[in-house]
C-alpha cells in the first residue's frame, strides 16, 4: 500500500512531475494519442479543468502531469478493484477496454491505503462518475446535432468581442458549461463503446481465433456511414478528384489535425496552405482509398462465412452484436470529433484573450486561472512566462517517456541513461535490458490482423509523412488522426503506444493494414531501413535484418 505524498510540481516555474506525489503506477496510453508531444501550461490546465470531476478516490487526481505529458494514475483503478474484491484479470480487462492499454502481467501495482471512510467516499465518487457518464450518453444525440452550429456561433462572437469583461462573461456563462458537458459525452460514449467491443473481441477470439476476431470487429463503416477517423482521408481523395468542394471539406474536417488537444497548435483550417499541400502529396503518391475499404469488406465477408461454417448456432447472436458494436464505435468517434471542436473553441478564446492582453501566443504559457485573471487585469503571472518557456523546451528536447511508469520518475536522469527502456520504468526494480538487446522480437498487442514483410520507416511526426514510401512499415511512438492521411501507403503500422481500440489499430483494421500496437519500445529498437516481419494478429514484429546504421548504434 502507498501513502499520498505532496506533489513536487512548481506552478510558478512550470516544472511538472506528479510522479513525485506518491508511489503510483502511471500510464499515458489513453492520453498518448490525444497528446503526442509536450503540453504547454494552458493545455495541461484545461485538461485538469475538464477532468476535475472525473475523480474515483477523493483527494487523488485521476490524471497527472509527468514532464509535460499527461498520465493516468492506474493505482487508483487498481485500488478500487481491490476494494471491490475484483480480480487482477478484471482490472486488466477494464484497462484494455476503457483505457486502451495492456498492463504487463508481472508488474506490481502499488495500491493506495484507504480508511473505511475513504472507501465509502470512493464508492460514492465512482457512482457519481457513472451517473455523469450515463447522462453524457443520453445527451449524445443533441450534442452531435447542435455542436457544429454552436461552435460556429461562439467563434464569431469571440472574434467580435473586444471587451475583457465580455470575454470573461462568455466563458463563465457559455463556454465553460458547454465544454464541461461535452467531456462527459466523450467519457460516457468511450466506455459505452469500448467495454462492448472488448467483450465482443474476446468472445470472437475464443470462437474463431485472433485473426478473424480482428477482422470481424472492423468494417465499422459498412452500414453506409463512414467512420469519422476515415473522413479526412476519404474526403481528401474526393477533393483531389473534384468530387468534393474544398470549402465543404474544411468545414467538415478542418478542425481535425495533429496534436488535437494541444491548444497552441493551429488547426488545419487556420492554415491557408494546408489543404493545397495535402492534395499535392496525395496526387504525387495517389492511393485507392475506396478500393482498400472495399477489399477490407471482402475480407470481412470471408471471415464471416468462415464463422458461419464453424459456429452456425451463434450466427444470429454474433451478427446482432457486430452490428451493435459498429453503431457504438461510430458514436464514440463522432463524439470525439465534436469534442475536438470544443477544444478548438478554447483555443480561439485563448487567442482572443492573448490579443486583448497584448501578449499573443505567450497566452499558452499561462494556466487557465491565470488567463482568466488577465480579464480582470491580474497580470502577476506574466513574469513567469520566460521561465516556463525554458522548462517547456527542456522537456521537448527529451525522448518520449515510457508509456508505463511506476514510482518516482526523473525524466532528465532517465534520458541520460544509455540502457534506458522506453516501454516501462519501475523505480523499485532493476529491469534487465540485455535480453531485449539480443532478442530479435518486438512484442505488442494485436492491432490489425495480417502478416507482411518490409522495410521500416521510423517517423517522429505526421509532417514527415512524405518520407514514407509505398509498402514500407510505418513505426511511430503513437498516431492520431493526422497520421490517417499517410496510412494507405504503409504496408503495416507499429506503435509504442496503443491497444486494440486505439486510433492506429482502428484505422489499420478499416483499411486492412496489419498493425502491432503498444510495443513500448518499438521506436528505440527499430530504425529506418531495418527489414522486419509484422504479425498483426499475433502482436509480434520480428527483426529479419538490421540496417547498417542500427547495427552501429546497437554495437
Amino acid at each position: 500500500m502507498t501513502e499520498k505524498h505532496s506533489s513536487k510540481n512548481d506552478p510558478g516555474s512550470g516544472e511538472w512531475n506528479d510522479s513525485l506525489s506518491g508511489d503510483f503506477l502511471w500510464s499515458n496510453v489513453n492520453f498518448g494519442e490525444a497528446v503526442t508531444d509536450v503540453m504547454t501550461p494552458l493545455t495541461w490546465s484545461v485538461i485538469k479543468f475538464t477532468l476535475d470531476n472525473w475523480v474515483f478516490i477523493p483527494g487523488y487526481s485521476t490524471a497527472g502531469n509527468i514532464g509535460g505529458y499527461p498520465y493516468l494514475n492506474i493505482s487508483i483503478f487498481a485500488t478500487m478493484f481491490h476494494a471491490l474484491k475484483r480480480s487482477r484479470q478484471d482490472l486488466f480487462d477494464t484497462m484494455e477496454g476503457t483505457l486502451y492499454m495492456r498492463l504487463p502481467e508481472d508488474l506490481e501495482i502499488p495500491l493506495i491505503r484507504l480508511s473505511s471512510m475513504q472507501r465509502v467516499a470512493a464508492m460514492l465518487s465512482s457512482v457519481h462518475v457513472q451517473i455523469k457518464q450515463s447522462r453524457g450518453i443520453k445527451s449524445l444525440p443533441r450534442y452531435l446535432r447542435d455542436n457544429p452550429a454552436w461552435s460556429d456561433s461562439i467563434e464569431e462572437r469571440i472574434r467580435a468581442e473586444q471587451s475583457k469583461f465580455g470575454l470573461l462573461e462568455m466563458w463563465q456563462q457559455e463556454i465553460k458549461p458547454h465544454v464541461k458537458g461535452g467531456v462527459w459525452v466523450v467519457l460516457g460514449t468511450a466506455t459505452y463503446s469500448s467495454d462492448y467491443a472488448m467483450r465482443l473481441r474476446r468472445d470472437l477470439a475464443k470462437l474463431v481465433g485472433e485473426d478473424d476476431a480482428s477482422i470481424l470487429i472492423a468494417n465499422l463503416s459498412s452500414d453506409g456511414e463512414l467512420l469519422p477517423s476515415l473522413g479526412p482521408l476519404v474526403g481528401l481523395a474526393k477533393v483531389a478528384r473534384g468530387e468534393l468542394d474544398r470549402r465543404a471539406y474544411l468545414e467538415q474536417y478542418g478542425h481535425r489535425g495533429p496534436q488535437e488537444f494541444e491548444l497552441s497548435i493551429p488547426r488545419p483550417i487556420e492554415d491557408p496552405h494546408w489543404l493545397d499541400q495535402q492534395i499535392a502529396r496525395f496526387q504525387a503518391s495517389p492511393v485507392d482509398v475506396e478500393g482498400m475499404l472495399a477489399e477490407q469488406r471482402q475480407s470481412f465477408d470471408s471471415a464471416w462465412r468462415r464463422f458461419q461454417s464453424k459456429v452456425p448456432d451463434q450466427v444470429n447472436t454474433i451478427h446482432k452484436r457486430i452490428q451493435e458494436n459498429n453503431r457504438r464505435a461510430r458514436l464514440r468517434e463522432q463524439a470525439r470529433s465534436e469534442y475536438i471542436r470544443d477544444r478548438w473553441t478554447i483555443r480561439k478564446f485563448a487567442c482572443q484573450v492573448g490579443e486583448l492582453a497584448g501578449i499573443g501566443d505567450d497566452i499558452f504559457f499561462l494556466y487557465l486561472d491565470e488567463l482568466l485573471a488577465l480579464l480582470t487585469n491580474g497580470e502577476g503571472a506574466l513574469e513567469l512566462i520566460p521561465r516556463r518557456k525554458e522548462i517547456y523546451q527542456r522537456y521537448k528536447d527529451l525522448p518520449a517517456y515510457p508509456s508505463v511508469i511506476c514510482g518516482r520518475f526523473d525524466p532528465f536522469r532517465w534520458a541520460k541513461d544509455p540502457r534506458r527502456r522506453g516501454d516501462i520504468y519501475d523505480a523499485a526494480a532493476v529491469i534487465e535490458t540485455a535480453s531485449k538487446e539480443i532478442s530479435r522480437i518486438v512484442r505488442g498487442a494485436p492491432g490489425s490482423a495480417g502478416r507482411v514483410e518490409g522495410f521500416v520507416r521510423l517517423l517522429d511526426n505526421p509532417e514527415q509523412g512524405y518520407l514514407l514510401q509505398q509498402g514500407e512499415i510505418l513505426v511511430a511512438v503513437q498516431t492520431d488522426i493526422a497520421w490517417t492521411l499517410i496510412f494507405p501507403r504503409a504496408a503495416a503500422v507499429v506503435t509504442d503506444v496503443g491497444a486494440p481500440l486505439s486510433h492506429a489499430a482502428i484505422v489499420a483494421r478499416e483499411l486492412g493494414i496489419p498493425a502491432v500496437v503498444g510495443c513500448g519500445d518499438a521506436t528505440q529498437r527499430l530504425k529506418t531501413g531495418d527489414r522486419v516481419r509484422v504479425d498483426g494478429g499475433g502482436g509480434i514484429v520480428e527483426i529479419l535484418e538490421q540496417s547498417s546504421k542500427n547495427m552501429l548504434q546497437a554495437g
